[in-house]
C-alpha cells in the first residue's frame, strides 16, 4: 500500500487533522462545562464533515500518485489527469 508521498499533500491531510483534533478538544471543554447537547450535536457534525473531507482528500492524492507511478504521464497528460482529479474530488464532495 502506497503512503502520501507529496509533501503538499501531506501536509494538507495532517492540518485537517489538526485542526479536527482541536475542535474534538473543543466538544470535550463543551461536556465538562455542561454545554447544551444541541450545541455540541452541532460540533459533532462540523467534526464529521471536516474528517470526512480530510479523508477524501487523502483518497484522491492516494489515487493521483497511484495513477502518476503506473501510467508515466507526459506533461499534457497529466494536465489533463490533474483536470479530471480535481473534478472528481469536486464530485465526490458534494456526495457527503
Amino acid at each position: 500500500m502506497t503512503a502520501l508521498h507529496q509533501i503538499e499533500a501531506r501536509t494538507d491531510v495532517l492540518n485537517r487533522l489538526r485542526r479536527a483534533e482541536g475542535q474534538i478538544r473543543g466538544i470535550q471543554r463543551m461536556v465538562e462545562a455542561g454545554e447544551s447537547c444541541l450545541k455540541i450535536g452541532q460540533q459533532f457534525s462540523a467534526v464529521r464533515k471536516a474528517l470526512d473531507s480530510t479523508y477524501l482528500r487523502m483518497t484522491v492524492c492516494f489515487l493521483e500518485q497511484e495513477l502518476q507511478t503506473r501510467i508515466n504521464p507526459d506533461a499534457a497528460q497529466k494536465a489533463d489527469l490533474d483536470l479530471v482529479l480535481k473534478d472528481m474530488e469536486t464530485l465526490l464532495a458534494r456526495m457527503g
